[in-house]
């Protein structure tokens, strides 16, 4: 068979591939659009009976509304100080377990990793409860530790698992090369190996901050009464009214939480995309 009919063969299907992929990927970021389209569009447009993929009469009331509301920009420091505070310290715990797991021999290391397999399989919401009368005990309702302790917890297990495959992908030969040379263990630790399992770690931080991001569930749960420790998802619920929703209001802050992790995509997105093609070929 010819290159040319070869060629010709496959075209039906690559082209119904990528229609497919399309249509996807337009239903997908369909959402988003009504999302920051709504949240531009004037009350009447909103309410209308009659509702337009467009407006052509874009407004700003909605975002005022939002950023006019008291202490929200309060609880935007708070939701980026619970997210950052989980990105780095869940990335710093997940390697040390991880090359722990993959580099050392030690009695219930199987079990260990079992266990975290098994902890992805405990829905969220079962473990609510507990850990209230946990946090309670602790002394940590209304502060922000009742936030980043549990997301931290929950993001390990994902992490420590995701990168135990890219430490184990690094050659041991490498690591006794380093030692000849003069390098501790320590050195080689974070001068070698941390750099070499670098997209893993971003690649779980993502992860790991959209998680914590967009929580509702946690703060709800753990933030009663002292409303300076809410974050971001709670600021929304101002805009749920007994008699009418505000739902420009609903969107605009809906949009303005979606920017900074559009923006934390965008600075990690060359990471992110080595870091998932290794955790794939592992």
């Amino acid at each position: 068979m010819s290159a040319p009919t070869a060629f010709r063969i496959r075209r039906p299907g690559r082209l119904a591939a990528e229609t497919v992929t399309l249509l996807v990927a337009a239903a997908v970021a369909f959402p988003l659009y009504w999302m920051v389209l709504s949240a531009f569009k004037p009350a009447g447009e909103i309410q209308s009976t009659e509702p337009r993929p467009w407006t052509l009469s874009p407004s700003l009331d909605s975002f005022r509304r939002v950023f006019e509301q008291q202490e929200f920009g309060r609880y935007f420091l708070n939701s980026l100080i619970v997210a950052g505070t989980v990105v780095l310290a869940s990335a710093l715990i997940a390697f040390l377990a991880a090359t722990a797991v993959t580099r050392f021999r030690f009695r219930f290391r199987t079990t260990l990793l079992i266990m975290f397999l098994v902890a992805q399989m405990v829905p969220v919401e079962a473990l609510t409860i507990p850990l209230f009368f946990l946090m309670r005990d602790a002394g940590q309702l209304n502060t922000l530790g009742s936030l980043i302790l549990p997301h931290i917890a929950f993001s390990l297990p994902f992490a420590i698992w995701m990168l135990r495959g890219f430490v184990k992908a690094v050659p041991e030969a490498l690591e006794e090369q380093a030692q000849i040379d003069g390098a501790s263990r320590t050195r080689f630790l974070w001068q070698i190996l941390f750099p070499l399992v670098f997209p893993g770690l971003v690649a779980t931080s993502v992860f790991s901050f959209i998680s914590t991001w967009n929580d509702f569930l946690f703060a709800k749960s753990f933030i009663i009464s002292d409303t300076s420790q809410s974050t971001l998802p709670m600021a929304l619920l101002v805009f749920f009214k007994p008699d009418e929703n505000d739902w420009g209001g609903i969107m605009a802050g809906s949009t303005v939480m979606t920017v900074p992790v559009l923006v934390f995509f965008v600075l990690v997105q060359r990471r992110l995309v080595s870091g998932l093609g290794g955790a794939v070929k592992d």
